[in-house]
């Protein structure tokens, strides 16, 4: 009787979970045929738009734009991946993203964008703190000169999570190729990247926070913060 019981509710559990998990599918593709439209409108529309991810390294933001685009038609977004930026762009940094925005019918995605500067560049010395300044300065009229719509992510992982996924990329025989030294650099200035996270959003707003400690429950709350973004284009 008492293995009867076990096995019962056993099954009951694994009903559930099964049942769960379908609901989970059955949210995400409802999701993504709601993206597909919305990407259609705007190209229809010849509207432009551009969506920035911006995180620490391994908040998931790569992931994230292979999820979001996997279905999308290849007519109606481009993508922007990471990317070392040269001298020129890094001497006029605004002005060399005009050429990396989304044309008319079209969002693109970016992998880490303008706001770089804003970021990282200062911690690490990449850029002076007269260039940091003036992007502060002058980066939200910027946009509202661009005639583009800007939807900001921000992928939030905690100390503990970070140090976790480098370290599993750097030994992992199949992602070791992604990890870098900057990927160290960045983990030990952690309490920097906040502070200057934090400062951005105060004098840059619109952004989405959202948690990304656990990458299946984020990339489902990313979408559909994206979708009612999208709906208000």
């Amino acid at each position: 009787m008492f293995i009867r019981i076990i096995f019962i509710r056993n099954l009951i559990f694994t009903i559930r979970f099964n049942l769960y998990n379908i609901c989970i599918m059955n949210t995400k593709l409802e999701n993504l045929i709601l993206l597909n439209q919305s990407a259609e409108k705007i190209h229809k529309q010849g509207k432009r738009v551009a969506v920035l991810l911006e995180g620490r390294d391994g908040a998931g933001k790569s992931g994230t734009i292979r999820d979001f685009t996997h279905y999308l038609p290849p007519y109606t977004y481009s993508v922007v991946p990471s990317f070392m930026p040269t001298k020129k762009q890094m001497s006029c940094w605004l002005k060399s993203w005009e050429l990396l925005l989304p044309k008319k019918g079209q969002i693109v995605f970016y992998d880490r964008s303008h706001y770089s500067r804003a970021l990282l560049q200062p911690i690490m010395g990449w850029c002076s703190l007269k260039q940091y300044e003036n992007f502060m300065n002058k980066v939200i009229e910027w946009e509202k000169s661009q005639n583009v719509i800007f939807i900001k992510f921000w992928l939030s992982i905690s100390k503990q999570e970070q140090d976790f996924r480098l370290n599993n990329r750097e030994h992992n025989p199949l992602t070791y190729w992604k990890f870098s030294k900057n990927d160290k650099k960045s983990l030990s200035a952690f309490d920097k990247v906040t502070l200057q996270k934090e400062y951005m959003f105060d004098h840059c707003p619109t952004w989405h926070s959202v948690n990304y400690n656990d990458k299946k429950v984020g990339r489902e709350n990313a979408l559909q913060i994206l979708i009612k973004e999208l709906e208000k284009c």
